[in-house]
């Protein structure tokens, strides 16, 4: 049996996963570990913490396997920020994570400062402190880390890479590489102005590869064992898209997971960029002929599984996530609650990083099962929000959207989502859509699978919610979520 292993270094936990060739899961391990919280709004990880999560999943999946895996591919929280040293290997720093904002004044700063049409043109991205790039400058000025040969800079995925090959390898891919605020997505290339803006020195930072080809092989270090071909990459959302198979440009995908992202495909164009929404790098990959880009544009939403972990360790109303469900059935409506969950401000299609959370229109009838309910809209609507601004740049309609992530069980959010949408919304048998998007890339670049074709008849329907036909998509309560919303942007602005 050959064996790819995916490895899922996600915002607080780490799964490595190993698939069979018909895609099956026959084997994974999961550990989490902590975030860090020095000041509000600052949120790190310690990188050895993740490193040793790795380790940990994959000596445990390996062990289960009777021969070594043909790959590793490898997906990431994107954004977050490691620094460390060349010589030692350890990092320099607590790890910036990409819900930190930290640096909101200096991107606020940059864009008064006339910045923003550069970032737009050349990464597709917007001046925000979810990227990277400020992130990387605030180690510099202020957090004690000094350039220099020894120097290593990179997203979360460089780090895991440069531990799995003993330090033979500093590479990323070009998926995350393009969410660094520094990357020309057409280029392909470090952008030489935007890395001097922001103080970053070029030779810190990795080579940048495509998302499914040669990043080496692992080190006897490595829990797996030496010789491992390390051959995908990609960014967690980057990595979804390709595990839902959308391959097709209008193909369009959803994750609900701490927020959710909802990505199109738009083929081998860089997308013109859009207020509101990310033009980024779907995937690139290596082929005979060169290499083969594929764009997307993207809205990332900062809070939506959040406003559930939220009421469960925030408020206490409910112990486990998925009790959630059960819980907003007790009602027919909010009764007018509407819960506006920008913990950390809005992304998409809003991009204020100034907004914060609020629960609007609470009486003395509202109780618990109000405010699970008023969670859960608050997913469909912050998705329709965005799908509505993607349909509307792209000029063509999404045809469904295929959704994955921990909420997708949920049949009720999918059954809204579709209301809400006016398409179908489907969930696949498998919904590891992540981990197998980081096979499947992985498994490419050795042969496991032969094509995308291949790929995409392996994608089978679980789950299929279906419009309403009768459903009134402007209805009171999406107008309402909308004057919410407005309620709560800027709200910060006078006192961050």
């Amino acid at each position: 049996m050959t064996v790819v292993l995916a490895i899922d270094a996600g915002t607080t936990s780490v799964r490595t996963i190993a698939f069979d060739e018909s895609a099956k899961i026959v084997a994974a391990a999961q550990r989490e570990f902590p975030q860090h919280f020095p000041q509000p709004g600052h949120v790190e990880h310690d990188a050895g913490e993740i490193w040793d999560a790795v380790q940990a999943t994959l000596g445990e999946v390996t062990d289960q396997l009777d021969a070594a895996p043909a790959a590793i591919g490898l997906t990431n929280q994107r954004e977050t920020v490691v620094a460390w040293s060349r010589k030692h290997g350890r990092a320099l720093h607590r790890a910036i994570v990409w819900q930190d904002r930290r640096t909101a004044k200096r991107c606020a700063q940059l864009q008064s400062d006339g910045l923003l049409p550069l970032v737009r043109e050349k990464t597709g991205l917007v001046l925000d402190p979810y990227f990277s790039a400020s992130k990387f400058e605030w180690l510099l000025t202020e957090g004690g880390v000094a350039t220099g040969p020894d120097l290593a800079l990179g997203t979360v995925d460089s780090w895991i890479l440069w531990n799995l090959t003993g330090g033979e390898v500093h590479a990323t891919d070009a998926t995350n590489a393009g969410r660094t605020m520094l990357f020309d997505i057409d280029e392909m290339q470090w952008h030489s102005e935007l890395c001097s803006v922001f103080g970053v020195p070029q030779d810190s930072l990795p080579q940048v590869l495509a998302s499914s080809a040669s990043f080496g092989v692992t080190s006897s270090e490595a829990a797996c064992g030496a010789g491992v071909p390390i051959t995908g990459i990609a960014g967690d959302q980057h990595a979804a898209l390709f595990g839902q198979a959308a391959f097709t440009p209008g193909d369009a995908k959803n994750t609900y997971g701490t927020g959710s992202f909802v990505l199109m495909n738009v083929g081998s164009e860089v997308p013109v960029a859009i207020d509101g929404l990310l033009s980024t790098i779907a995937w690139v990959l290596d082929t005979p002929e060169g290499p083969q880009k594929t764009y997307a544009l993207e809205g990332a939403i900062f809070a939506t599984g959040a406003a559930i972990q939220w009421l469960r360790d925030g408020l206490g109303i409910i112990s486990e996530a998925a009790e959630i469900e059960e819980l907003a059935q007790q009602c027919s409506t909010t009764g007018g609650v509407y819960l506006v969950p920008a913990f950390a401000g809005f992304g998409s299609p809003h991009w204020d990083p100034y907004a914060r959370g609020a629960i609007f229109g609470l009486t003395r009838g509202s109780g618990r099962a109000e405010l699970a309910r008023a969670a859960i809209e608050a997913m469909a609507y912050q998705t329709r929000d965005v799908v509505e601004a993607m349909t509307a740049a792209a000029a063509t309609s999404i045809r469904s959207l295929r959704v994955d992530g921990g909420a997708s069980v949920m049949a009720s959010l999918l059954q809204l989502q579709a209301d809400q949408l006016g398409v179908p919304v489907q969930r696949p048998k498998l919904t590891e859509a992540t981990a197998v998007g980081a096979a499947y890339l992985a498994g490419l670049a050795v042969g496991v699978w032969p094509s995308t074709q291949d790929i995409a008849a392996k994608w089978q329907l679980d789950f299929e919610a279906l419009p309403d036909a009768s459903t009134d998509l402007d209805d009171a309560g999406y107008r309402g979520w909308k004057s919410a919303v407005e309620r709560s942007r800027g709200w910060a602005k006078d006192t961050d």
